[in-house]
Protein backbone atom coordinates (compact mmCIF):
# COMPACT_ATOMS: atom_id res chain seq x y z
CA UNK A 1 0.00 0.00 0.00
CA UNK A 2 1.35 3.27 -0.62
CA UNK A 3 1.78 5.69 2.43
CA UNK A 4 0.65 9.35 2.55
CA UNK A 5 3.78 11.51 1.49
CA UNK A 6 3.61 9.94 -2.20
CA UNK A 7 -0.18 10.60 -2.61
CA UNK A 8 -0.22 14.32 -1.33
CA UNK A 9 2.67 14.59 -3.92
CA UNK A 10 0.49 13.37 -6.77
CA UNK A 11 -2.60 15.61 -5.47
CA UNK A 12 -4.75 13.21 -4.27
CA UNK A 13 -6.07 12.92 -0.13
CA UNK A 14 -3.70 10.59 2.02
CA UNK A 15 -7.04 8.31 2.99
CA UNK A 16 -8.10 5.83 0.44
CA UNK A 17 -10.88 6.72 -1.94
CA UNK A 18 -14.44 5.43 -1.89
CA UNK A 19 -15.71 4.22 -5.03
CA UNK A 20 -18.11 6.73 -5.11
CA UNK A 21 -15.98 9.46 -5.95
CA UNK A 22 -14.11 7.79 -8.72
CA UNK A 23 -15.22 9.92 -11.25
CA UNK A 24 -13.41 13.10 -9.39
CA UNK A 25 -10.04 11.03 -9.94
CA UNK A 26 -10.35 10.67 -13.41
CA UNK A 27 -11.14 13.94 -13.46
CA UNK A 28 -8.00 15.12 -12.11
CA UNK A 29 -6.12 12.69 -13.92
CA UNK A 30 -7.32 14.19 -17.11
CA UNK A 31 -6.40 18.00 -15.57
CA UNK A 32 -3.37 16.89 -14.29
CA UNK A 33 -2.26 15.10 -17.88
CA UNK A 34 -3.63 18.31 -19.62
CA UNK A 35 -1.61 20.51 -17.89
CA UNK A 36 1.37 18.27 -18.52
CA UNK A 37 1.51 17.96 -21.82
CA UNK A 38 0.16 21.53 -22.56
CA UNK A 39 3.55 22.84 -20.89
CA UNK A 40 5.11 20.03 -22.83
CA UNK A 41 7.94 20.66 -25.23
CA UNK A 42 7.44 18.39 -27.66
CA UNK A 43 3.24 19.43 -27.80
CA UNK A 44 4.54 23.65 -28.24
CA UNK A 45 7.17 22.68 -30.76
CA UNK A 46 5.02 20.83 -32.99
CA UNK A 47 2.21 23.17 -33.02
CA UNK A 48 5.05 26.56 -33.33
CA UNK A 49 6.73 24.13 -36.70
CA UNK A 50 2.97 23.40 -37.89
CA UNK A 51 2.20 27.28 -38.07
CA UNK A 52 5.03 28.30 -39.40
CA UNK A 53 4.97 25.88 -41.96
CA UNK A 54 1.00 26.95 -42.80
CA UNK A 55 1.90 30.56 -42.68
CA UNK A 56 5.00 29.92 -45.46
CA UNK A 57 3.21 27.81 -47.70
CA UNK A 58 0.16 30.31 -47.16
CA UNK A 59 2.82 33.43 -48.17
CA UNK A 60 4.69 31.63 -50.92
CA UNK A 61 1.83 30.12 -52.82
CA UNK A 62 -0.41 32.79 -52.24
CA UNK A 63 -3.72 30.37 -52.96
CA UNK A 64 -4.99 28.97 -49.68
CA UNK A 65 -5.92 25.21 -51.86
CA UNK A 66 -2.42 25.24 -53.05
CA UNK A 67 -0.99 26.03 -49.56
CA UNK A 68 -3.32 23.25 -48.08
CA UNK A 69 -1.98 20.76 -51.03
CA UNK A 70 1.53 21.55 -50.19
CA UNK A 71 0.56 20.49 -46.26
CA UNK A 72 -0.11 17.42 -47.71
CA UNK A 73 2.68 15.36 -46.60
CA UNK A 74 2.84 17.56 -43.49
CA UNK A 75 -0.16 16.07 -42.31
CA UNK A 76 0.12 12.58 -43.72
CA UNK A 77 3.62 12.04 -42.20
CA UNK A 78 4.75 14.41 -39.29
CA UNK A 79 1.62 14.54 -37.23
CA UNK A 80 1.95 10.54 -37.38
CA UNK A 81 5.40 10.16 -36.43
CA UNK A 82 4.94 13.00 -33.58
CA UNK A 83 1.82 11.63 -32.01
CA UNK A 84 3.44 8.40 -31.95
CA UNK A 85 6.71 9.03 -30.68
CA UNK A 86 5.47 11.14 -28.07
CA UNK A 87 2.31 9.00 -27.13
CA UNK A 88 5.33 6.26 -26.28
CA UNK A 89 7.69 9.13 -24.52
CA UNK A 90 4.49 10.06 -22.68
CA UNK A 91 3.52 6.76 -21.42
CA UNK A 92 6.96 5.20 -20.23
CA UNK A 93 7.54 8.79 -18.67
CA UNK A 94 4.02 8.67 -16.63
CA UNK A 95 4.87 5.30 -15.78
CA UNK A 96 5.06 5.40 -12.12
CA UNK A 97 2.31 8.11 -11.57
CA UNK A 98 -0.04 5.34 -13.51
CA UNK A 99 1.01 2.88 -10.89
CA UNK A 100 0.11 5.45 -8.05
CA UNK A 101 -3.31 5.81 -9.62
CA UNK A 102 -3.86 1.99 -9.77
CA UNK A 103 -4.28 2.08 -5.93
CA UNK A 104 -7.25 4.13 -5.75
CA UNK A 105 -10.42 2.58 -6.83
CA UNK A 106 -10.90 3.73 -10.16
CA UNK A 107 -12.35 1.35 -13.16
CA UNK A 108 -9.44 0.73 -15.55
CA UNK A 109 -11.21 1.78 -18.35
CA UNK A 110 -12.02 4.66 -17.02
CA UNK A 111 -8.40 5.61 -16.16
CA UNK A 112 -7.61 4.62 -19.30
CA UNK A 113 -9.69 6.91 -21.47
CA UNK A 114 -8.85 10.11 -19.45
CA UNK A 115 -4.44 8.95 -19.68
CA UNK A 116 -5.49 8.80 -23.71
CA UNK A 117 -7.40 11.84 -24.04
CA UNK A 118 -5.50 14.35 -22.16
CA UNK A 119 -2.61 12.29 -24.47
CA UNK A 120 -4.05 13.32 -27.94
CA UNK A 121 -6.22 16.33 -27.31
CA UNK A 122 -3.13 18.65 -26.85
CA UNK A 123 -2.05 17.34 -29.80
CA UNK A 124 -4.84 17.61 -32.01
CA UNK A 125 -6.15 21.00 -30.47
CA UNK A 126 -2.15 22.33 -31.48
CA UNK A 127 -3.01 21.40 -34.74
CA UNK A 128 -5.93 22.71 -35.42
CA UNK A 129 -4.96 26.09 -34.01
CA UNK A 130 -1.63 25.98 -36.61
CA UNK A 131 -3.72 24.83 -39.28
CA UNK A 132 -6.79 27.12 -38.88
CA UNK A 133 -5.56 30.56 -37.38
CA UNK A 134 -3.25 31.27 -40.72
CA UNK A 135 -6.45 30.73 -42.94
CA UNK A 136 -8.37 32.93 -40.65
CA UNK A 137 -5.47 35.87 -40.54
CA UNK A 138 -5.37 35.74 -44.62
CA UNK A 139 -9.22 35.39 -45.26
CA UNK A 140 -10.13 32.50 -47.41
CA UNK A 141 -13.05 34.32 -49.84
CA UNK A 142 -13.80 31.70 -52.42
CA UNK A 143 -15.94 29.46 -50.05
CA UNK A 144 -15.04 26.56 -52.30
CA UNK A 145 -11.72 26.12 -50.52
CA UNK A 146 -13.37 25.38 -47.00
CA UNK A 147 -13.97 21.54 -47.96
CA UNK A 148 -10.74 21.22 -48.76
CA UNK A 149 -9.63 22.78 -44.95
CA UNK A 150 -11.90 20.51 -43.26
CA UNK A 151 -10.74 17.82 -44.78
CA UNK A 152 -7.23 18.60 -43.90
CA UNK A 153 -7.55 19.42 -40.20
CA UNK A 154 -10.18 16.29 -40.01
CA UNK A 155 -8.04 14.13 -41.29
CA UNK A 156 -5.00 15.63 -39.29
CA UNK A 157 -7.17 15.08 -35.98
CA UNK A 158 -8.00 11.84 -36.99
CA UNK A 159 -4.90 10.37 -37.53
CA UNK A 160 -3.57 12.12 -34.37
CA UNK A 161 -6.72 9.85 -32.21
CA UNK A 162 -4.99 6.92 -34.41
CA UNK A 163 -1.78 6.98 -34.15
CA UNK A 164 -2.14 7.92 -30.12
CA UNK A 165 -3.99 4.67 -30.19
CA UNK A 166 -1.03 3.08 -31.24
CA UNK A 167 1.34 4.43 -29.24
CA UNK A 168 -0.40 3.68 -26.10
CA UNK A 169 -1.17 0.53 -27.68
CA UNK A 170 2.86 -0.39 -28.18
CA UNK A 171 3.75 1.22 -25.37
CA UNK A 172 1.43 -1.15 -22.74
CA UNK A 173 2.29 -4.27 -24.57
CA UNK A 174 6.30 -3.47 -24.40
CA UNK A 175 7.44 -3.02 -21.06
CA UNK A 176 11.20 -1.30 -22.26
CA UNK A 177 11.11 2.30 -23.69
CA UNK A 178 13.77 1.60 -26.45
CA UNK A 179 12.29 -1.37 -27.57
CA UNK A 180 8.90 0.81 -27.35
CA UNK A 181 10.48 3.80 -29.61
CA UNK A 182 11.55 1.09 -32.08
CA UNK A 183 8.35 -0.77 -32.83
CA UNK A 184 6.47 2.85 -33.01
CA UNK A 185 9.15 4.02 -35.56
CA UNK A 186 8.79 0.73 -37.75
CA UNK A 187 4.69 1.13 -37.33
CA UNK A 188 4.78 4.88 -38.20
CA UNK A 189 7.46 3.54 -41.33
CA UNK A 190 5.14 0.86 -42.44
CA UNK A 191 1.80 2.49 -42.54
CA UNK A 192 3.00 5.99 -44.01
CA UNK A 193 5.65 5.07 -46.75
CA UNK A 194 5.74 1.05 -46.86
CA UNK A 195 2.01 0.14 -47.11
CA UNK A 196 1.20 2.29 -50.60
CA UNK A 197 4.87 0.21 -51.74
CA UNK A 198 3.06 -3.23 -50.69
CA UNK A 199 0.10 -2.39 -52.63
CA UNK A 200 1.66 -1.21 -55.48
CA UNK A 201 3.71 -4.74 -55.69
CA UNK A 202 0.56 -6.56 -55.17
CA UNK A 203 -1.01 -4.95 -57.93
CA UNK A 204 1.56 -5.40 -60.76
CA UNK A 205 1.99 -8.55 -59.76
CA UNK A 206 -1.50 -9.75 -60.08
CA UNK A 207 -2.38 -7.42 -62.79
CA UNK A 208 -4.19 -9.47 -65.33
CA UNK A 209 -6.65 -9.95 -62.68
CA UNK A 210 -9.53 -7.73 -61.47
CA UNK A 211 -8.03 -6.24 -58.48
CA UNK A 212 -10.81 -3.59 -57.96
CA UNK A 213 -11.92 -4.70 -54.67
CA UNK A 214 -8.94 -6.00 -53.48
CA UNK A 215 -7.62 -2.43 -53.25
CA UNK A 216 -10.49 -1.02 -51.88
CA UNK A 217 -9.70 -3.50 -48.83
CA UNK A 218 -6.16 -3.20 -48.88
CA UNK A 219 -7.20 0.85 -48.76
CA UNK A 220 -8.96 -0.03 -45.54
CA UNK A 221 -6.12 -1.32 -44.14
CA UNK A 222 -3.90 1.98 -43.71
CA UNK A 223 -5.53 4.82 -41.82
CA UNK A 224 -2.87 7.09 -43.69
CA UNK A 225 -4.40 5.83 -46.97
CA UNK A 226 -7.97 6.86 -46.07
CA UNK A 227 -6.32 10.73 -45.14
CA UNK A 228 -4.93 10.75 -48.35
CA UNK A 229 -7.97 9.99 -49.97
CA UNK A 230 -10.36 11.89 -48.46
CA UNK A 231 -7.82 15.17 -48.77
CA UNK A 232 -7.59 14.91 -52.02
CA UNK A 233 -10.91 14.17 -53.06
CA UNK A 234 -11.62 17.85 -51.85
CA UNK A 235 -8.93 18.94 -54.24
CA UNK A 236 -7.80 18.27 -57.80
CA UNK A 237 -4.58 17.15 -57.56
CA UNK A 238 -5.55 13.32 -58.02
CA UNK A 239 -1.97 12.48 -58.83
CA UNK A 240 -1.26 12.92 -55.24
CA UNK A 241 -3.72 10.26 -54.34
CA UNK A 242 -1.65 7.60 -54.69
CA UNK A 243 -2.35 3.89 -55.59
CA UNK A 244 -5.33 3.06 -53.31
CA UNK A 245 -6.92 6.39 -53.30
CA UNK A 246 -7.07 6.63 -57.28
CA UNK A 247 -8.68 2.93 -57.43
CA UNK A 248 -11.24 4.75 -54.65
CA UNK A 249 -12.21 8.02 -57.00
CA UNK A 250 -12.21 6.13 -60.07
CA UNK A 251 -14.51 2.93 -59.17
CA UNK A 252 -16.64 4.67 -56.35
CA UNK A 253 -16.74 7.97 -56.64
CA UNK A 254 -16.07 11.03 -54.96
CA UNK A 255 -19.11 11.04 -52.52
CA UNK A 256 -19.39 7.40 -52.29
CA UNK A 257 -15.58 7.02 -51.99
CA UNK A 258 -15.54 10.02 -49.08
CA UNK A 259 -18.20 8.37 -47.30
CA UNK A 260 -16.28 4.98 -47.19
CA UNK A 261 -13.19 6.54 -46.47
CA UNK A 262 -14.22 8.45 -43.10
CA UNK A 263 -16.21 5.68 -42.11
CA UNK A 264 -12.74 3.24 -42.19
CA UNK A 265 -10.28 6.06 -40.41
CA UNK A 266 -13.70 6.06 -38.33
CA UNK A 267 -12.36 2.52 -37.70
CA UNK A 268 -8.94 2.83 -37.46
CA UNK A 269 -9.99 5.61 -34.73
CA UNK A 270 -11.92 2.79 -32.60
CA UNK A 271 -9.96 -0.10 -32.67
CA UNK A 272 -6.28 0.59 -31.54
CA UNK A 273 -7.87 2.89 -28.31
CA UNK A 274 -10.05 -0.09 -27.80
CA UNK A 275 -7.26 -2.70 -27.91
CA UNK A 276 -4.89 -0.35 -26.22
CA UNK A 277 -7.61 -0.15 -23.15
CA UNK A 278 -8.37 -3.98 -23.07
CA UNK A 279 -4.28 -4.30 -23.07
CA UNK A 280 -4.70 -1.63 -19.97
CA UNK A 281 -7.44 -3.38 -18.45
CA UNK A 282 -5.54 -7.00 -18.72
CA UNK A 283 -2.05 -5.94 -17.49
CA UNK A 284 -0.50 -6.48 -14.44
CA UNK A 285 1.52 -3.84 -12.89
Amino acid sequence: MIGEFPMRLAGFPSEVLPPARATPVVRTVLTREWRGLRRNRGVLLFTVCTLLFAESFLRLTGSAERALVAMLNLVLLLVPLVSMMLGIISWHGAREFTELLLTQPVRRSRLFLALYLAQVLPLASGFVVAIGAPLLWHGIPDRSVWPLALSTIGSGVALTFVFGGLALLIGIRVDDRLRSVVAGLMTWLVLSIGYDALVLLVSTTFADYALERPMMVLMLGNPVDLARTIIVMHSDTAALMGYTGAVLHRFLGTTLGSASAALGLLWWMVTPAWLACRAFERRDF
